[in-house]
């Protein structure tokens, strides 16, 4: 009983798409057509771009870069910006959630040795925000960006003009949000190991070359069950580790909404229903239902009844700002700090909330002004 308890709480999301997928299939009965709800291609690329990024993981690539970038810098704004835009252009290729794996940690261990436990926690909300909204920017930022990207067939310019003017507002909002950060001298000088060495250089390149291909797969080149092939293959011989680092609960839980979402729309009434109030208020119902059930299930769930879907992008990407479920990857952020010694959770929810719901209404207002100009 208290596994199971550990593991509601740990992946609820998963459990409540898993309970939506039971229950609708008490409803519409299993046959062949389920074998046709799932999108495999989406859920390969997943597969394959978590455990390439884990490889690079894995070599410490990212905290290299993060500590040499540091010996640059000699403020606490400085720090502090590094650390944001090391979030906000990582999360654009690594992933939002990969991004803060790799540099919450790092920040927490830089300013517990600042000793600077108020700055830490403002620090790390613009973090989770940088990376939240860098990775709007690029197909592979973020797993609804993917799966919207590979269901819609979008041309790469209608992909970047439903992410780039809001990625471009959001970076300025960073900037001035860094003024808010005292420009006070270090008085302590920040030194980090180096753990990527000229060693990992063979498997960087193996890495590299899989991430090509996965890119390849995501622009429609190479076909995804070859690229699978080949990524499965080539991570049994380099690290097999890698495998148990990947999120498999984030595969089940799009299985699972795939097949919830495939058995709704077996019910005539239901589909017509959510279609027409959903119609024509794509971006707002991105938004409210990322609050919700996060951005990721959100972006899933309604893409099956609406063909806005560049609408419906811009929205799951903004609605990743507001609670702290509405992107799973701030989750992270908080879990981290948590463990932290001088950890707050009441002030963190609150900073967290203030920073989040002021940048939710600015760019939300500015996506409605968008929308009206066009």
């Amino acid at each position: 009983m208290i596994h199971i308890k550990r593991f509601l709480k740990q992946e609820p999301v998963c459990c409540a798409a898993c309970l939506l997928a039971v229950i609708s299939s008490g409803i519409i009965l299993p046959d062949q057509n389920y074998f046709s709800y799932p999108d495999y291609r989406t859920l390969s690329l997943l597969f394959s771009l978590m455990i390439i990024i884990e490889g690079f993981s894995s070599l410490g690539l990212f905290s290299s870069l993060a500590a040499t970038l540091l010996k640059k810098t000699n403020s606490m704004r400085g720090l502090a910006c590094i650390m944001i835009l090391l979030c906000f252009f990582s999360s654009m290729v690594i992933t939002n959630d990969v991004s803060l794996i790799t540099f919450v940690p790092f920040t927490i261990l830089l300013f517990s040795m600042l000793h600077k436990p108020d700055l830490l926690l403002k620090v790390l909300v613009l973090e989770t925000i940088a990376a939240n909204l860098g990775s709007m920017a690029t197909p592979i930022g973020n797993p609804q960006n993917l799966y919207l990207y590979s269901v819609a067939d979008f041309s790469i310019t209608d992909f970047l003009w439903a992410t780039l003017p809001y990625t471009f507002l959001s970076l300025l909002l960073l900037i001035v949000s860094l003024l808010t950060i005292p420009n006070s001298q270090l008085t302590t000088r920040i030194t980090h190991e180096q753990t990527f060495t000229k060693e990992s250089l063979p498997k960087f390149s193996v890495y590299l070359i899989l991430l090509v291909l996965s890119l390849s797969v995501v622009f429609h080149l190479l076909p995804y069950t070859i690229v699978l092939g080949i990524t499965i293959f080539a991570v049994i011989f380099t690290d097999r580790s890698l495998f148990k680092n990947v999120d498999y609960f984030l595969l089940l839980t799009f299985l699972f909404f795939f097949i919830f979402i495939g058995n709704m729309k077996q019910i005539p009434a239901i589909n017509e229903l959510i279609s027409a109030l959903l119609n024509g208020h794509e971006l707002a119902g991105g938004i409210l239902m990322s609050q919700i059930i996060s951005n990721v299930p959100a972006a899933i769930l309604l893409s099956g009844f609406t063909n806005n879907l560049s609408a419906l992008l811009t929205g799951v990407n903004i609605g990743g700002l507001g609670t702290l479920i509405a992107s799973l990857a701030s989750l992270i952020t908080f879990k981290f700090y948590s463990k932290t010694e001088t950890a707050n959770k009441g002030h963190f929810l609150k900073i967290f909330t203030l920073y989040n719901v002021i940048f939710l209404l600015i760019l939300t207002i500015s996506a409605y002004v968008i929308y009206l100009i066009m």
